[in-house]
């Protein structure tokens, strides 16, 4: 069962994902070869109007197959014969209906189970933040220059800037305060310290305030791909910290377990909960500005714009290639990584 979820799930991102670019085509007058789930050889498939509708047999991937889109074309209904406008906005859709799909799980979940305010339980004697004066039951409201609304942004603004000073502002009966706390160095445990401790405060809003942290709680997990990125790129994090399609699989399986004996509720919010992280981590992940992503394709089309001419198709299929190359690279990396944690 858990296998069939983890397939569920992945093919539900995916043909949003590609169904972001197949009704921006439509719209704008681009000829659609094929819309598929998967890859590899067909298993099932049927064609209405122009286009071929498919199920593939691996259960990873898709696509929207545009006419002229990565070779030349003589239809004058291919995609390289439309505006750079039209171009970017078909390009652009795919990782906008992943962010559209986080935010609409993400208002469901609200609903569901609410949030987790950022309520403190209590404060550590002898830290920093006793010290201030902080006490059980503030809320924290800002960590530096960084809004917070959950209290799983403490603690992952705490683990990505472990020992950078903190200028708190917390609230205490309806009144704001100020204060500035450096962390401190925990040698049994081998991490620094704030000082204060909690699990969040479980609250359910009425429906503008679900709205409203439905949104915010796409932007944390937007803004904890990014971070994460950045660890990564300055060594925080290595690459066998990353997760590819097995850990991921692993992931939600495991999920599954611990979920299962709380019933099909629990199972239910788990699962929407990782589909809104994988939502957002691929909305973000594909509007890098990396080649053969649809971020580098947006490059193209951005430098098109600018100059108002294209750039040599043949230059650009080669820079798709060897980014493409690149990234099938890291993904057999990351997939041994996950292989080797199995066991």
């Amino acid at each position: 069962m858990k296998i069939i979820i983890a397939i569920l799930i992945f093919s539900l991102l995916i043909i949003f994902h590609e169904l972001g670019h197949f009704l921006l085509a439509k719209k704008n007058g681009i000829r659609v070869n094929e819309f598929c789930l998967g890859l590899g050889p067909t298993v099932v498939g049927f064609t209405k109007g122009e286009t071929k509708y498919s199920l593939h047999l691996l259960p990873f991937g898709g696509a929207c197959m545009m006419e002229g889109e990565d070779a030349e074309s003589d239809d004058e209904r291919a995609f390289g014969k439309k505006s750079v406008w039209a171009r970017i906005s078909v390009v652009a859709a795919g990782p906008i209906f992943n962010f559209i799909m986080a935010l609409v799980f993400s208002i469901i979940l609200m609903g569901c189970v609410g949030y987790d305010k950022p309520v403190l339980s209590g404060v550590m004697e002898g830290y920093p933040a006793e010290e201030a004066g902080i006490e059980a039951g503030d809320t924290i409201v800002k960590l530096n220059h960084k809004s917070i609304h959950f209290w799983r942004e403490i603690n992952f603004y705490l683990y990505s800037h472990p020992g950078e000073e903190l200028k708190v502002t917390y609230e205490r009966e309806g009144e704001r305060y100020e204060t500035t706390l450096t962390p401190k160095y925990d040698e049994e445990n081998g991490a620094y310290y704030a000082g204060f401790y909690g699990g969040g405060e479980k609250t359910k809003g009425n429906v503008i305030e679900t709205l409203q942290y439905g949104v915010y709680y796409v932007k944390y997990w937007i803004d904890v791909t990014f971070e994460s990125l950045k660890m990564l790129v300055t060594g925080q994090v290595g690459v066998q910290d990353m997760s590819g399609p097995v850990g991921i699989v692993k992931t939600i399986g495991d999920t599954y377990e611990q979920s299962k004996a709380s019933g099909v509720f629990y199972i239910f919010v788990n699962m929407l909960n990782i589909s809104i992280l994988l939502s957002a981590n691929l909305g973000v992940m594909n509007l890098l500005p990396i080649p053969a992503l649809d971020g580098g394709r947006l490059v193209f089309l951005i430098i098109e714009a600018i100059r108002g001419k294209k750039i040599d198709p043949d230059k650009e299929g080669m820079v798709h290639f060897i980014g493409m190359a690149c990234l099938m690279l890291l993904m057999v990396v990351v997939m041994f990584s996950d292989i080797r944690k199995l066991f």
